[in-house]
């Protein structure tokens, strides 16, 4: 028997390392900044998806995470949570994942005065909505930045343990690496245990 990607699709799988600001599609980004009136760098479809396109020739890290600064524009509402959530639960239904654990940092989305936790509660209920709509199961990742103060760690590796068994299924530290020791987030991830 031949693999295709037809058979592929179909086989259920997990998927335990999912971006949810890496994962929106490019009509739900124009749609939120048209929304919320956010300026992107271009409002054409096929133009704005090259410039968020991440390619061979990356270069490095930090260049790849200049993109998001573009997505995390349109990311400070509970609704946009919610929405993007949502669709990137029904999108991995439809490759054929059947477990899915979602990754953010919530420090990330509160630029506009969202808390931490009406973060987490925006993106439980995007989910909720696609495991009562499709029947996946999925977990979020609570994500602190190594380029974070240690007290941010600590503040969401908190957050983590609140929502422990209520929609958090795991804490992770993230980011640039070199120069940012995990080390100096020790406290947080004491508290974890």
């Amino acid at each position: 028997m031949k693999l295709t990607t037809e058979i592929i699709k179909k086989l259920p799988k997990a998927e335990l390392h999912c971006h949810l600001d890496g994962s929106l599609r490019i009509d739900t980004i124009l749609n939120l900044a048209s929304e919320q009136n956010i300026k992107l760098p271009s409002n054409n479809k096929k133009i704005l998806e090259s410039i968020l396109m991440i390619t061979d020739n990356i270069g490095s890290l930090e260049e790849y995470l200049k993109k998001f600064d573009i997505i995390l524009s349109i990311l400070q509402t509970p609704d946009a949570l919610t929405i993007i959530a949502y669709e990137l639960a029904m999108d991995c239904w439809k490759d054929g994942i059947r477990y899915l654990e979602v990754r953010y940092c919530p420090e990330l989305h509160t630029k506009n005065g969202m808390t931490l936790s009406n973060t987490v509660e925006a993106v439980k209920l995007g989910l909720k909505q696609a495991e009562k709509k499709c029947e996946i199961i999925t977990g979020i990742i609570i994500c602190s930045l190594r380029n974070m103060s240690p007290l941010h760690s600590l503040k969401l590796s908190k957050l983590a343990v609140k929502y422990k068994n209520k929609g958090v299924v795991g804490f992770d530290l993230a980011g640039i690496e070199e120069n940012f020791p995990a080390k100096k987030h020790k406290e947080a991830f004491y508290l974890i245990l």
